[in-house]
């Protein structure tokens, strides 16, 4: 199992000096006994927090962060994943009123990013790279989903 999310991770492309240092660390994190692989965590993530499963296979993370924590949890570094979910923004989204208080689509021009993960901002600029989206931050185009809860 380790080899594979050791692959996952190795497959990630770094932004910035930033990612670069955030990917060590979670290469580090993985020796030291990562024990699911994280595309089935994405798959029942989903399932859990949002009523829906994914339509396409999950393909490698676009990105990966690591952040300390703050407020209950606080104190302990998280290893996040990116993961690009493909989605019809006009389906029902059945998300966990226990962990969100609201889910909704934003255009890449409106997303909240100071109500969102410190890394969203950075993500979002690698996924519009990605995607090749003129002009969408800021300003209009394509969308995504941003969580406040």
């Amino acid at each position: 199992m380790q080899q594979q999310i050791r692959g996952e991770l190795e497959a990630i492309e770094p932004l910035d000096e930033l990612e670069s240092e955030h990917l060590a660390d979670a290469l580090a994190w993985v020796d030291s006994g990562a024990e699911q692989h994280p595309r089935l965590t994405v798959e029942r993530e989903l399932q859990e927090e949002l009523g829906f499963k994914a339509a396409h296979a999950i393909q490698a993370p676009l990105m990966v962060t690591c952040t300390t924590t703050v407020g209950l949890t606080a104190g302990h570094v998280d290893v996040s994943l990116w993961y690009l979910v493909h989605a019809d923004r006009t389906q029902s989204l059945n998300f966990d009123e226990t962990e969100f208080n609201a889910v909704r689509w934003f255009r890449f021009s409106e997303i909240p990013f100071e109500r969102g993960d410190p890394h969203l901002r950075r993500f979002v600029t690698k996924l519009v790279s990605k995607l090749g989206v003129p002009g969408a931050l800021p300003g209009a185009g394509g969308s995504a989903r941003a969580e406040a809860g």
